[in-house]
C-alpha cells in the first residue's frame, strides 16, 4: 500500500511530504488508517537511529507529527543522526521525559540476505511452512525486519502469516 502525504512543509528536514511517497504493508491496513499502532517502516527507523518509543509515546503524538516519523528519510548517517534528535525533541516536548534508546546494531539480522534467524525458522514451522535461503534472499530488507519483528515471542504474532502471505512466502496451493 502506497500513500502520498499533504501535510505541511517539513521545517526541520526541508522536505515537502507531498513529494515523498510513504509504504505501508497490507497486513497494517487495520490500523494505518488509524495511526494507533507504530508501522514498520517507522519500527526500522527507530531500530536504525537507537530509539526505543512507547507506545504511549506514540500515542501522545498528532497524526502530523505520527506521519513524519514515517516520510521523513533515515538511510544516511546524517538522516539518522537528524531522524533521530527530531523524535528525541518531539517526546521531551510531548512528555517532558527522554525518550529511551536502544544500542544500535552493528549487523542487524535484517541486512543479511543469506542467513534466516532463527526465530523465523521456528516461527514458520508453528504453522508447518520452510522459507528457504532463496525466498529469503529475495526479500526487502523492510520485508526481513518485518517477519524478525513479527517472529519474536515478546510481539503479538497474529500478522506473520499474513506477511507470509503478502510476501509470497507460502506454498502455491
Amino acid at each position: 500500500m502506497i500513500f502520498g502525504h499533504n501535510s505541511v512543509y517539513l521545517k526541520y528536514f526541508g522536505i515537502k511530504p507531498d513529494f515523498y511517497m510513504t509504504y505501508f504493508f497490507e497486513f497494517e491496513a487495520d490500523f494505518v488508517d488509524s495511526w494507533r499502532c507504530i508501522p514498520m517502516q517507522v519500527r526500522y527507523k527507530l531500530d536504525t537511529c537507537g530509539i526505543k518509543l512507547k507506545l504511549a509515546e506514540w500515542n501522545q503524538m498528532n497524526q502530523e507529527s505520527r506521519q513524519n516519523l514515517a516520510i521523513l528519510p533515515c538511510d544516511t548517517d546524517g538522516q539518522i543522526h537528524d531522524y533521530r534528535h527530531y523524535i528525541q525533541d518531539l517526546v521531551l516536548q510531548l512528555t517532558g521525559k527522554s525518550v529511551a534508546e536502544l544500542p544500535i546494531e552493528t549487523h542487524p539480522a535484517w541486512m543479511d540476505n543469506t542467513a534466516i534467524p532463527s526465530s523465523i525458522h521456528a516461527k514458520a514451522q508453528e504453522i508447518g511452512v520452510i522459507i528457504t535461503t532463496e525466498a529469503w534472499a529475495s526479500l526487502t530488507i523492510l520485508q526481513r525486519f518485518a517477519l524478525i519483528k513479527l517472529s519474536r515471542s515478546s510481539h503479538e504474532n497474529k500478522n506473520f502469516l499474513p506477511a507470509l502471505q503478502e510476501f509470497k512466502l507460502l506454498p502455491k496451493s
